[in-house]
């Protein structure tokens, strides 16, 4: 819960230094040029996403009239609206995201915190290819049986890889900021266990598979 009170702490940060943004600035002989403090840049996005749920290590189930299934493979669309935040520190980011999947039942909404840690940039790539390590705080409807709440609190890890295909276009022409990123997720926490039951009568044989691989198409909307 402490990674998420810090990303929302740096969010009212954010939006209290764009407001502040039309006011004098210092004299630039008392004060750097660089008027960045911590929080540098926000930008808004929209990012239609294909998920791949229990990618790997597919777990069993064992039906109530005795039947024994494995978990499929199940192919998720999502929309995500996110804020990314850059901050002066090169390698690290934070995003936060809210998350619906519009064509499944029930479409409830997830949050997403997240720190991003960048380990390919731009500069290293001539701009073409990105990719970071994230530490995700994700708030979403409760999957195991002995829940009482609807939502709860999981442990998300990201391995991001985004290709910037547009990158040769001149700067300020929107279609700049599109990408094409391939997202893999490890969700350590939250998840249905082995010897779970639910009210169907269904038990769980083995572990929920953690792992989920995504097709992520960001299209920038606006900078902050």
């Amino acid at each position: 819960m402490s990674h998420a009170m810090v990303v929302l702490l740096f969010l009212g940060a954010a939006v209290e230094a764009a407001a502040q943004g039309g006011a004098p600035q210092p004299d630039a002989g008392s004060q750097g040029s660089d008027p960045c403090r911590f929080i540098c840049e926000l930008a808004w996005k929209v990012e239609p996403t294909i998920t791949v749920e229990n990618l790997a290590n597919r777990h069993r189930v064992a039906t109530g009239d005795g039947m024994v299934e494995r978990a499929q493979r199940d192919r998720v669309f999502e929309i995500v609206l996110a804020l990314d935040l850059e901050t002066k520190v090169p390698w690290l980011g934070f995003t936060a995201e809210a998350i619906t999947a519009p064509f499944e039942d029930g479409n409830e909404v997830e949050l997403e915190f997240e720190s991003n840690f960048h380990w390919l940039t731009e500069s290293m790539t001539r701009g073409w290819l990105t990719s970071h390590f994230d530490v995700v705080d994700k708030f979403s409807p409760a999957e195991r049986p002995d829940t009482t709440r609807a939502y709860t609190h999981k442990l998300d890890f990201e391995l991001d890889t985004a290709f910037h295909p547009f990158k040769r276009l001149p700067e300020g022409r929107w279609l700049r900021g599109f990408e094409l990123e391939l997202s893999l997720d490890y969700l350590a926490t939250g998840l249905p266990k082995q010897g779970d039951v639910f009210p169907d009568g269904s038990r769980m044989l083995d572990d929920a598979s953690p792992w989920s691989l995504s097709l992520v198409f960001v299209i920038p909307v606006a900078p902050f």
